[in-house]
C-alpha cells in the first residue's frame, strides 16, 4: 500500500462510502472496525483493488500510518466516540489529529477538545451532511476545532467534498465545537424543511384529492424554479414510486410515524437556552413525537370531530385546483424562507455566545452541494451576508430580495394556511413559519400585557415606553393584614432535653 496519513475507524454505511471517496481522489487509506469481520467483508468487496488496507486490532492499524496521522471516526454519537477515542490516544503521536465525523452533541465535542489541549495531540469535531451519496461523492463539511489541524486537513478535505462554482463545500468553521454545533443547526433546518414539504403534501391530498402520481409531477414541476432543491427533488421521487407487489404508490403503504436520531430535538433545546424563536423547527420536532403516538391517534380520530363540508371532510371539488396549487408553491417558498431565517439567527446568536466566530456565507456557500439542504436560495442567502457588515441583514427577512418577495406571497400563504384550518389538516410547521414572519413584523406585540400580568402576580417589574428604568405596582388595593397577638405555648417535655424551647403559633391568617 501506498503511505497515507489518513484512517478511518468504523464501516458502517458513511464509514464506509467516505473511505471510497478518499481512495477515489487518490487518497489511500487505512481502515479498522472494532468487528474485524466487517473490515475483511469491506477490503474483499467494495474496496477490492483501490489503495485501501485495513487490520484487525488498533496497533497494527496505527502502524499503517505516517505521522502527523488523521484518524476520522465515523461511529455512533456518544460514548462509543469516547470508547474509540480511548482506544487510540495510547498509540497516538504528537501533532497527530482525530476528527470525529458524526453527529456528535456539541457540549461534547467542546469538552473532548478541552481533553485534547496541552497533550500534543488535536480533536477536531466535524459535520458531515448528504447522507450515503454524498459521503461518497462529495458532502458538505464543516470542520471545527484548532485553525493549525483544519490546515493539515484542508488538502484532502477539499478533494473529497461536494463541488461547486464558488468551491469545495467544505471551510473552516470555528474552534471548539463549532463544526458540529454548525451540523446540528443544519439538521435542524432539514427537520422544518421536510416537514414543510410534509404538510404541502397533506394539503394538495386532502383539499384536492390528488393521487401521489399527481403530485410527484407538481414537486418535479415546482423544482424547476425558486423551489429547486434537494429535498422538493427527492419528494417527487418518493410519490412518484411505484410498490412492485401491490402497483401501488409506495408512499401510500409507508406507515405514518417519523422517526428521529436528535439533533432536531438538540437544536430546539440548544435555542431555548439562548432564548433565540425557532417555531418552524420546533414544530416540526414535536410533529415526529406526536406521528409517534399512532395507536392514539388511531382512537382518537374516532372519537374527535374535525370540520366537515359538504357532507363530507374532504375539500375536493371545493378549491380551484391550479389556484391552490400556484398557491402552495408560494407558500412552500415563503415558510421555506422564514425557517432558513430562523436557523441563522440562531447561529449569529450562538456564534456571539460560544465564541465560534461563525462566518454566515460561508455557511451558506458550503451548504449549496452536496448536503441534504442544498437550495437554490442558498445563492441569496449567502450574497446576503457577503455584504458589508454595515449592510448585513440583522435577520434574512430584512434582505431586500427576500422581504419584496415575501410581502408578495404573503397572500397565498394566508389563503394556504386557511385552506388547511378550514379542512381540519394540521399544518404547524407552515402556521410557525407565517407567525414568525408576523410577529418578526409585528411593531407592537402582547407582550406588555404579559408583563404586566407578570408584574401582578410577582412583581417582576416592567418598562414602559414612555419613561427609563423598571417600575412596580400595586394593581390591587389589598386590606391590610389584621394583627393577631402571638399566644405562647408550652411544648411537651422531650425526654433527654434540660430546657423546653418556647414558641409562638400564628393562629390565623388574613
Amino acid at each position: 500500500m501506498a503511505e497515507t496519513n489518513y484512517g478511518l475507524v468504523g464501516l458502517a454505511v458513511m464509514g464506509a462510502n467516505l473511505t471510497l471517496n478518499f481512495a477515489h481522489h487518490g487518497i489511500p487509506m487505512a481502515v479498522y472496525n472494532r468487528t474485524s469481520s466487517v473490515t475483511e467483508k469491506f477490503l474483499a468487496g467494495e474496496a477490492q483493488g483501490k489503495p485501501i488496507t485495513g487490520a484487525d486490532n488498533v496497533r497494527d492499524f496505527i502502524g499503517l500510518m505516517q505521522r502527523p496521522r488523521r484518524i476520522i471516526i465515523l461511529v455512533k454519537a456518544g460514548p462509543a466516540v469516547d470508547a474509540v477515542i480511548n482506544e487510540l490516544r495510547p498509540f497516538l503521536e504528537e501533532g497527530d489529529v482525530i476528527i470525529d465525523g458524526g453527529n456528535s452533541f456539541f457540549q461534547d465535542t467542546i469538552r473532548r477538545d478541552r481533553e485534547f489541549q496541552g497533550t500534543g495531540l488535536y480533536f477536531v469535531g466535524m459535520g458531515v451532511s448528504g447522507g450515503e451519496e454524498g459521503a461518497r461523492y462529495g458532502p458538505s463539511l464543516m470542520p471545527g476545532g484548532p485553525r493549525e489541524a483544519y490546515d493539515l486537513l484542508e488538502p484532502a478535505l477539499s478533494k473529497v467534498a461536494a463541488q461547486v462554482a464558488d468551491g469545495p463545500c467544505v471551510t473552516y468553521i470555528g474552534p471548539h465545537g463549532a463544526g458540529h454545533y454548525v451540523k446540528t443547526v443544519h439538521n435542524g433546518i432539514e427537520y422544518g424543511d421536510i416537514q414543510l414539504i410534509a404538510e404541502t403534501y397533506n394539503i394538495m391530498k386532502h383539499a384536492l384529492g390528488l393521487s401521489a402520481p399527481e403530485m410527484s409531477e407538481i414537486f418535479a414541476r415546482w423544482n424547476e424554479g425558486r423551489l429547486n432543491s434537494f429535498l422538493v427533488e427527492i419528494a417527487s421521487t418518493v410519490l412518484g414510486f411505484i410498490d412492485a407487489d401491490t402497483d401501488k404508490p409506495l408512499v401510500d403503504l409507508i406507515l405514518d410515524e417519523a422517526e428521529q436520531k436528535g439533533t432536531g430535538r438538540w437544536t430546539s433545546q440548544n435555542a431555548i437556552e439562548l432564548g433565540v424563536p425557532i417555531p418552524t423547527i420546533d414544530a416540526a420536532v414535536w410533529s415526529r413525537g406526536i406521528s409517534a403516538l399512532k395507536e392514539e391517534r388511531v382512537h382518537a380520530s374516532s372519537i374527535l370531530q374535525g370540520p366537515r363540508l359538504d357532507g363530507s371532510a374532504n375539500g375536493s371539488g371545493r378549491y380551484d385546483r391550479e389556484h391552490l396549487i400556484n398557491a402552495l408553491e408560494s407558500a412552500l417558498y415563503a415558510a421555506k424562507v422564514s425557517s432558513y431565517a430562523q436557523g441563522f439567527a440562531l447561529l449569529r446568536i450562538a456564534s456571539d455566545t460560544y465564541g465560534f466566530e461563525l462566518n454566515l456565507s460561508e455557511l451558506a456557500r458550503i451548504w449549496k452541494g452536496g448536503c441534504i439542504i442544498r437550495a437554490e436560495l442558498l445563492n441569496t442567502i449567502q450574497q446576503a451576508f457577503e455584504q458589508d457588515p454595515s449592510d448585513r441583514p440583522m435577520n434574512l427577512l430584512l434582505a431586500p430580495h427576500f422581504a419584496q418577495e415575501i410581502n408578495n406571497l404573503q397572500s397565498d400563504w394566508r389563503y394556504v394556511t386557511g385552506v388547511a384550518r378550514e379542512l381540519g389538516v394540521p399544518t404547524p410547521a407552515m402556521n410557525a413559519s407565517l407567525d414568525y414572519y408576523d410577529s418578526y413584523r409585528a411593531e407592537r406585540l402582547p407582550a406588555n400585557l404579559v408583563q404586566g400580568l407578570r408584574d401582578l402576580f410577582g412583581a417582576h417589574t416592567y418598562r414602559r415606553v414612555d419613561k427609563e428604568g423598571y417600575f412596580h405596582t400595586q394593581w390591587e388595593a389589598r386590606p391590610e393584614p389584621e394583627l393577631v397577638e402571638a399566644v405562647p405555648t408550652v411544648p411537651p417535655a422531650v425526654t433527654g432535653e434540660d430546657d423546653p424551647v418556647e414558641q409562638t403559633t400564628e393562629t390565623s391568617r388574613t
